[in-house]
C-alpha cells in the first residue's frame, strides 16, 4: 500500500533544539472548557426561574380584609401579633411570589398606604391576600 506520506511516515518525531518539549499536563491544558459566555449560565437560570402572578381578590374578600384591618386598628395599642399572606412583586421579572410575614403590628401608615411591623416589615396594603390573628373573629 502506497500512500502520499509514506517517505515520512517512519521519521522519528521532531524536536526543537530552542524549545523544550510541553508536558502532557500543559498540553491538555490548551484544551479545556473556559467561559466564552461569561454571565451566561446565570442568564438562563434566571430565565428558568419561575414566578406566580397576582392574583385578584373578589369584593366580598377586599371586604372581609377591610373588616380585619379595622379590627386591628382598634387593637394597634396592643401590638397584635399578626400574619399576613401577601404579593411581593419581583425586581426583575412580571409577577413575583406570595410570601408570610408574621410579628407584631406596630401601626398603619395611611399616606403610604403600608403595614409597618415591630421588626421594620413594610407591607403595601394593595399586596395583602389575607390576615391572620388570634384577635379576628374566624
Amino acid at each position: 500500500m502506497t500512500g502520499p506520506y509514506d517517505d515520512i511516515i517512519s521519521l522519528p518525531h521532531p524536536t526543537s533544539p530552542r524549545h523544550p518539549r510541553m508536558s502532557r499536563i500543559d498540553r491538555a491544558a490548551q484544551f479545556s472548557p473556559f467561559a466564552a459566555l461569561s454571565g451566561h449560565h446565570a442568564a438562563l437560570e434566571e430565565t428558568a426561574r419561575l414566578t406566580d402572578r397576582r392574583l385578584e381578590l373578589s369584593e366580598e374578600e377586599k371586604a372581609a380584609l377591610d373588616r380585619k384591618l379595622c379590627i386591628l386598628l382598634e387593637h394597634i395599642a396592643e401590638q397584635p401579633e399578626i400574619t399576613v399572606s401577601w404579593f411581593r412583586p419581583d425586581d426583575k421579572k412580571d409577577g413575583g411570589r406570595y410570601a408570610a410575614s408574621g410579628g407584631k403590628l406596630k401601626r398603619m401608615d395611611a399616606a403610604a398606604r403600608v403595614l409597618i411591623l415591630t421588626d421594620g416589615t413594610r407591607i403595601p396594603l394593595e399586596d395583602i391576600a389575607d390576615i391572620e390573628s388570634g384577635i379576628l373573629p374566624e
